[in-house]
């Protein structure tokens, strides 16, 4: 392939993303027979990968204050021949999303805005019928008439940065990293790299963070070639994270370090419907409800990245998976709002959610 039909494809893809879809046709589903125990869990999520054509692939999964199991799987940087590891950091894309919304949560909670304020009085204008208030960007209803229909927008999500500012005169990035970064000591999580004013909050040295990070590809005409990082930052999207480090995020919402019940409640709540009651949204998370079980999630997707937040609370239990190509969730249609058509997603659930896979061998 040509650079130029190669940055067309690139182009396409990154259309296709935006506006919350993917080019290529959805996969068919890889039976999901999970052998017993742990060998057999990691066996099964590392066919996946390699039946994506996924280079590199970090996983974790937390129980209760446990962060029970987390390994790499194939290469961070094939050229370099870096091995992904527990620790290796992958750009998050849109899992950004309802780790911003905790810092945004916490911020109603102390009535620097609330939710039903209007975007307006914060200097943002946006185009829809109607008034357009907080709530309409963190559960994506903001286009047409406000409130009535999911409409999944990055764009408008990001927005909630120019809130945060305007109600607080500090910066997404500052709040991140003092409310949730800096207490639960990550040290494998920062803001993007190449936004040097974002990154430089986290007070990680960036050469060393640099090396850490995972490098990105994508599928073209059959071959996995290197692609560009993103530049961005944002509630939207633009967090750079080790699986670990994104799970302990999970164990410590749980342990309500970080909001009122009764606010965390309202986040991981419905509040609009895309497929029927069961397949939902919150503020920032999607909420489903799977045989029963509650599952409160995220996924993440962009060209040379992909990404997996999938809690089920009632269980205490957290799983993240993050790649460096778009095919963790892009091979998949998501706009089903159903986590469980991603071969990945499926796997745990019938793994740990469904099955009792242990702690270890």
């Amino acid at each position: 392939m040509s650079e130029r039909a190669r940055l067309g494809y690139l182009v396409a893809l990154a259309a296709a993303i935006a506006g919350g879809g993917c080019n290529e046709s959805p996969l068919e589903p890889i039976p999901v027979e999970p052998e017993a125990g742990l060998h057999g869990f990691e066996a099964s999520l590392d066919s996946i990968r390699v039946h994506l054509r996924i280079p590199g692939l970090s996983a974790a999964v937390a129980r209760g204050s446990d962060i029970e199991w987390a390994r790499g799987f194939g290469m961070a940087d094939v050229e370099r021949g870096v091995q992904a590891t527990d620790t290796t950091a992958f750009y998050l894309a849109s899992v950004t999303k309802p780790i911003a919304a905790i810092v945004l949560m916490q911020l109603v909670e102390e009535g620097a805005f609330a939710l039903d304020d209007p975007l307006r009085d914060f200097g943002v204008d946006l185009e829809a019928d109607g008034v357009i208030t907080v709530q309409h960007l963190l559960n994506h209803t903001s286009e047409g008439t406000p409130g009535t229909v999911f409409r999944y927008n990055g764009g408008r999500y990001a927005r909630l940065g120019d809130v945060v500012a305007e109600a607080t005169g500090t910066t997404f990035a500052h709040l991140l990293v003092e409310r949730i970064l800096a207490p639960l000591e990550l040290r494998h999580t920062a803001p993007d790299v190449t936004i040097l004013s974002a990154f430089y909050e986290a007070g990680l040295d960036r050469q060393a963070f640099l090396r850490n990070v995972a490098m990105p590809y994508e599928l073209v005409d059959g071959r996995v070639v290197a692609s560009g990082r993103l530049r961005h930052f944002s509630p939207a999207a633009g967090l750079v994270a080790s699986a670990s480090d994104v799970a302990r995020i999970s164990q410590a919402l749980d342990a309500g370090r970080f909001l009122a019940p009764a606010t965390q409640a309202l986040m991981l709540s419905p509040t609009i419907e895309i497929h029927g009651p069961d397949k939902t949204y919150g503020l920032g998370w999607y909420v489903q409800w799977y045989e029963g079980v509650k599952l409160e999630w995220h996924y993440g997707l962009a060209i040379g990245h992909s990404s997996l937040l999938i809690r089920a609370p009632d269980l205490g239990l957290t799983f993240v998976a993050l790649a460096n190509t778009s095919r963790l969730t892009g091979a998949y249609d998501l706009r089903t709002a159903d986590i469980t058509v991603t071969d990945v997603g499926r796997l745990f659930v019938e793994s740990y959610v469904r099955g009792d896979t242990p702690a270890s061998p």
